[in-house]
């Protein structure tokens, strides 16, 4: 076992999953991000692309329109690409819960130690369960969104955790999804609580990458000095400094989104351990086998 170890599999409050989230991050720092990029980087690059893509046809599209009568070809330039874009994301973040759990596993499994060819064999073949799992989880979601808010926030908290069941407790997709209400039960305001402030952390780090791009668009169109340039709203897109701080917001998003994924197993130990004490029966069965050496 290594001398810094995070034992994932014990129960923790609040505080605890908080700073262990980012103790893991510290003692992890360059295996874990040498593993994730080697697995999600060319999925990660492939959006990037895309997303420079989207923005340049969106302000070119938009212009061609504006001086021509029939814009029917830009539309649907900025709609295959805008498909390509949100395919892109989708794929992108899906490989990245992906590698982020199973790499987890991987640790919990080798106490501390992890196993490249195996994480990648695992995020590969499991590709098109997270796929079917996040369409149950995004769909059901966004019905109880739509139906009164509320709803869509209750189903939130343990369908959050249906990903970390899928992999720790190696349950099909359907599995996962129903156990996960199993595993919240009784537990769901304290969830909540935890996804709630860990979440604020995160939104207020995201708004900080995001503000260059935000008070750039705001100068460029005049915003700040009082005269709007119409003529900006649909070019800006197309500027390379504005496109180059939409990259860098996005890349920070996408890097903030890892933390909340470890805080969410986290989660799902916690829970875990208090319904079922696996980590528990684990180290008596440890215990016994040193004993008997």
């Amino acid at each position: 076992m290594k001398p810094n170890y995070i034992e994932f599999k014990k129960q923790r409050d609040l505080g605890e999953i908080i700073s262990d989230t980012f103790a893991f991050l510290r003692a992890e720092f360059k295996p874990f991000f040498s593993t994730f990029f080697k697995i999600v980087g060319p999925f990660l690059a492939a959006m990037i692309v895309a997303l420079v893509a989207y923005l340049y046809f969106i302000g070119n599209g938009f212009t061609f329109m504006l001086q021509n009568e029939s814009g029917a070809a830009s539309i649907a330039t900025i709609f295959v690409v805008g498909l390509v874009y949100v395919l892109s994301i989708i794929v992108l973040y899906t490989m990245s819960q992906s590698t982020v759990l199973h790499y987890i596993k991987s640790y919990t499994n080798g106490k501390g130690t992890t196993d490249f060819n195996t994480i990648r064999k695992e995020v590969y073949g499991s590709f098109w369960s997270f796929i079917g799992l996040g369409i149950m989880v995004g769909l059901s979601i966004l019905v109880g969104l739509m139906i009164c808010i509320l709803p869509g926030v209750y189903l939130y908290v343990p369908l959050a955790l249906s990903f970390s069941i899928m992999v720790f407790d190696k349950m099909g997709a359907s599995d996962s999804y129903s156990y996960s209400f199993k595993l919240v039960k009784d537990e769901w305001w304290i969830s909540f609580a935890t996804i709630f402030v860990i979440g604020i952390i995160l939104y207020i780090a995201a708004l900080a990458f995001s503000l260059p791009a935000v008070v750039y668009q705001w100068a460029k169109m005049g915003i700040l000095s009082g005269e709007v340039d119409a003529e900006n709203v649909f070019e800006m897109t197309t500027d390379p400094i504005y496109i180059l701080f939409n990259i860098i917001g996005t890349v920070a998003q996408f890097l903030l989104n890892l933390i909340s994924i470890i805080s969410l197993t986290l989660i799902y130990f916690n829970l875990n351990e208090k319904k079922n004490f696996t980590g528990t029966f684990e180290q008596i069965e440890n215990l016994g086998k040193t004993a008997e050496e």
